[in-house]
């Protein structure tokens, strides 16, 4: 009898300590701490995926900006400077003709008492205008030998280009009486600034006192000098 109840009394036990593990175990698995867990790892991969979001938003944002900058502000910006570029060279009126942009031609004429023609013409490649109405003209360096103008002719201004010409009208001499200065070169230039004047040889010695000079014209005929 007594050995009936001590193996009862031992299966009891055992039953109890098994109890015991069990909810031990129950409790250290229980749904609380795995109701923990899954929230923090759903927490961490939204945060990743929220930085992964930003990186890409900013990524976005720096092409934008380059494409903006580099591509749309610094082409338009080179096509109006190229354009105004364009445009400022097609609306030029052109060059005023200096001297040493023309070529120059002296030849004597007999009409009122002989004079010289000096006929410009354009060097090759060359388009320009002459701006000033007279040349200016002087034998020799003294103020006596600086020639009048008389004021006949004139075209202003006068384009020369290709086979395009002026004429003027140079005397020598105006006055009736014995006296002058004889010349062998006459200094035409297209100003008085001009810092190249052109000195064309006369056929032969000239005799100058009072010399005179028309302006410049296309017609040849408006160039003979005469004082009225």
């Amino acid at each position: 009898m007594r050995t009936r109840l001590a193996n009862r009394s031992a299966r009891l036990l055992l039953a109890a300590a098994a109890a015991t593990a069990l909810a031990a175990t129950t409790t250290a698995c229980g749904p609380e701490d795995n109701g923990a867990a899954a929230p923090a790892a759903s927490a961490s991969t939204s945060t990743d995926a929220s930085a992964d979001a930003s990186d890409g938003a900013e990524s976005g944002t720096g092409g934008t900006d380059s494409g903006s900058e580099d591509s749309g502000s610094e082409a338009g910006a080179g096509g109006a400077d190229k354009g105004g570029d364009k445009g400022t060279g097609e609306g030029g009126v052109g060059q005023s003709c200096g001297t040493n942009d023309l070529d120059l031609t002296l030849t004597p004429k007999s009409q009122a008492g002989g004079y010289y023609q000096v006929t410009a013409k354009a060097k090759s490649g060359i388009t320009c205008y002459l701006d000033v109405n007279t040349p200016s003209v002087s034998f020799g360096s003294k103020p006596e030998g600086v020639a009048s103008p008389v004021g006949q002719g004139g075209e202003d201004p006068i384009k020369l280009s290709g086979s395009a010409v002026a004429y003027t009208g140079i005397s020598p001499k105006t006055t009736k009486e014995d006296g002058g200065v004889e010349f062998e070169n006459v200094i035409v230039s297209v100003t008085d600034e001009d810092p190249n004047p052109a000195e064309l040889a006369l056929p032969e010695p000239a005799v100058v006192e009072k010399p005179i000079v028309t302006n410049w014209s296309t017609n040849p005929g408006e160039t003979v000098p005469v004082i009225v």
